[in-house]
């Protein structure tokens, strides 16, 4: 299947969106599509052959998943490459401009949902951490 790719143009620093992407105490603040989920824990160990776990939830307590898997690659402010549960691959790559800093996220799509589906909730999680990490 084709690899689906979501961006976001963030109007901070890469050090700073770099803090708020990878730190479980933001994590836990903007990884959710809408305000009917969060993310209730969020556990990161953030190196190569580290584990993560992000626990997503809805606020009606009904679902909830563990997004998680092993980082591939961490460069700092650059670079994150990660393996799933499932074995699908997620690219996050982190460019400078000046002061903004653009996100792009290339993965592996799932088979449950149509490709269109994924991406819309995949961009509406990036939207969220946009807008959290523009009022730090």
């Amino acid at each position: 299947m084709k690899k689906i790719e979501v961006k976001a143009v963030i109007d901070r620093s890469p050090d700073l969106v770099w803090e708020c992407f990878t730190n479980p105490k933001h994590i836990c603040n903007w990884n959710f599509a809408s305000l009917d989920w969060y993310c209730p824990t969020a556990m990161s160990e953030l190196k190569p052959g580290g584990h993560f776990t992000y626990r997503m939830a809805s606020r009606d307590g009904c679902m909830g998943f563990d997004f998680a898997g092993t980082f591939i690659t961490v460069e700092r402010e650059k670079h994150l490459c990660y393996k799933l549960g499932d074995d699908r691959q997620v690219d996050v790559v982190f460019f400078a401009e000046g002061e903004r800093t653009l996100i792009t996220e290339t993965f592996d799509p799932e088979t449950l949902n149509d490709a269109e589906m994924q991406k819309a909730g995949w961009q509406a999680i990036l939207n969220n951490f946009k807008n959290y990490c523009q009022s730090q």
